[in-house]
């Protein structure tokens, strides 16, 4: 008799389908890729059914890839509707609670924070991921989302706190050159890289200094903010990662264009459960503190 599929490895499957590649799925599964290779391998060998090709370009479904995982992503979304709902009965103020968020806020306003709510919640175990993208909140990634965002998900409910303020900086003791933004192009510029090309600095400097003479790149704003305050170069920074920075001075006043707003988001299903509900109002009204910072009105 054929083993039962086990649903861990459908996962694994439906990952590397998603990704096109064991690196990525490896990544958005939080597991060695070699981890990944053996699990997609042991599936294919109990169905008797080659499931990917394996290209120079990445994985393939097969035609029997196609028509098992149409099947498994409509199972995946069965069930983590029924975990969402089943999990927005939950009153307790204990358990786990995942929360996406930027590297930039956890590099500046949102430890303390996260401090307080421990001291009130001991019950609560917090997991943060950081990535510049918006976990999945349908699928259950995570199950409070505070990030920047000029237009959430339709399928997400919460509450803006406030806008989100973005400057010029550079190294206090690298003298700038005064004037409008066009006369700073010939200096050095830490700019975003390919895979931060969406966000509202890279957008911005693309249509305002496409001449601009680039020092560095990098895929992380909190690195962007660690080489200006090296003497690298010029940065745009969010202010709450700037303003408070030591060593980094604010050469220009906040840039419209680049502004955001700060959400805290989650599922519909999952607004009631109790570590939910206690960790979205917590942080709604802390963050509403820290709204001058994050909007640039207190530069250092």
């Amino acid at each position: 008799m054929q083993s039962p599929i086990d649903w861990e490895d459908l996962r694994y499957v439906l990952a590397v389908a998603d990704a096109r590649s064991l690196a990525s799925a490896a990544r958005a599964l939080g597991v060695n890729h070699t981890t990944v290779l053996r699990r997609v391998n042991a599936f294919e060998r109990q169905l008797g059914l080659r499931l990917f090709d394996r290209l120079p370009t990445g994985y393939a479904l097969t035609g029997g890839g196609e028509e098992l995982l149409a099947t498994a992503r409509s199972m995946a979304e069965t069930v983590t509707a029924l975990e969402r709902r089943l999990t927005g009965q939950d009153l307790r103020l204990e358990g786990t609670l995942r929360v996406t968020t930027t590297d930039t806020l956890m590099a500046s306003v949102l430890p303390p924070l996260l401090a307080r709510f421990r001291a009130l919640h001991p019950g609560i175990l917090v997991e943060v991921a950081t990535a510049n993208a918006l976990a999945n909140l349908t699928r259950r990634d995570a199950d409070v989302a505070i990030r920047p965002a000029s237009d959430p998900p339709e399928a997400l409910v919460g509450r803006r706190i406030s806008g989100i303020a973005f400057a010029l900086y550079a190294a206090s003791d690298r003298p700038v050159p005064s004037g409008p933004v066009a006369a700073l192009a010939a200096e050095g510029w830490i700019v975003p890289d390919d895979s931060l090309a969406s966000s509202t600095i890279a957008r911005w400097m693309r249509a305002n200094l496409p001449e601009a003479r680039v020092a560095l790149r990098a895929d992380s704003l909190v690195v962007m903010r660690n080489a200006v305050r090296a003497g690298l170069g010029i940065a745009a920074l969010p202010c709450y990662l700037g303003d408070p920075a030591a060593g980094l001075v604010r050469i220009h006043a906040p840039i419209a264009a680049m502004a955001t707003d700060l959400w805290v988001l989650t599922h519909e299903d999952l607004r009631r459960t109790g570590r939910v509900s206690a960790f979205t109002e917590f942080m709604a009204g802390a963050l509403a503190g820290e709204r001058a910072l994050l909007e640039g009105r207190t530069p250092a």
